[in-house]
């Protein structure tokens, strides 16, 4: 097994800022500690508790929050992004930060390859209604415009039975199928994490 050791961060996009309980957050959790079992370590940043500034640069200004955010997933191997679901779609938190990633499009290095090229991203969505694949798809394309990699099977996520009221972090205990595939998730993102950080992409 190689053991080179990598770093995660998770962009938690919960609408509630912190002291709130949240989902989105617990999924976030339980995934970085899947991620630990391989050699991985990090932190996760819930977006709501900084101001992080609306746009599609990389720096705006006036406290914008986000510079200093973005140097964390510059400094990553992995980037985790952790959404509820809301009316269908992710929240307004994670487009917003799909927003600001867009900004990577313009960043290159010497041989012109964008700065998050090497970097695999992978996807936690939580809600109370089926909508889960639909989410996950909407921040995959987001995430490889940005110019990260996306291993196989890279979203875990679970969704409650229609018009209840039950949330993830309500639940007794972490649903089996969700559990397995947090591990899947962790498995092949920190692997494929490992192979890019050994064999880096050609220049375009």
């Amino acid at each position: 097994m190689n053991n080179t050791p990598l770093r995660a961060v998770a962009l938690v996009c919960t609408l509630s800022p912190s002291p709130e309980p949240s989902s989105s957050q617990l999924l976030a959790e339980q995934t970085m500690a899947a991620l630990a079992e391989h050699g991985v370590t990090g932190k996760t940043i819930r977006i709501a508790d900084h101001d992080v500034k609306t746009g599609i640069s990389t720096d705006l200004g006036d406290g914008d929050a986000w510079p200093e955010i973005r140097d964390t997933i510059l400094g990553a191997d992995i980037l985790i992004l952790s959404t509820p679901i809301w009316l269908g779609h992710p929240s307004s938190i994670a487009q917003k930060v799909l927003e600001r990633l867009n900004a990577e499009i313009s960043e290159t290095d010497d041989e012109g390859r964008m700065l998050t090229y090497g970097k695999v991203a992978a996807v936690c969505v939580v809600g109370n209604e089926d909508g889960a694949h639909k989410v996950s798809a909407d921040l995959y394309q987001g995430l490889n415009d940005a110019g990260f990699s996306l291993a196989p099977n890279a979203v875990t996520y679970w969704v409650g039975e229609a018009m209840q009221h039950t949330d993830y972090q309500d639940l007794d205990k972490t649903p089996e199928k969700t559990a397995t595939t947090t591990k899947t998730l962790a498995a092949t993102t920190a692997h494929l994490a490992r192979q890019l950080k050994a064999s880096p992409y050609p220049p375009s």
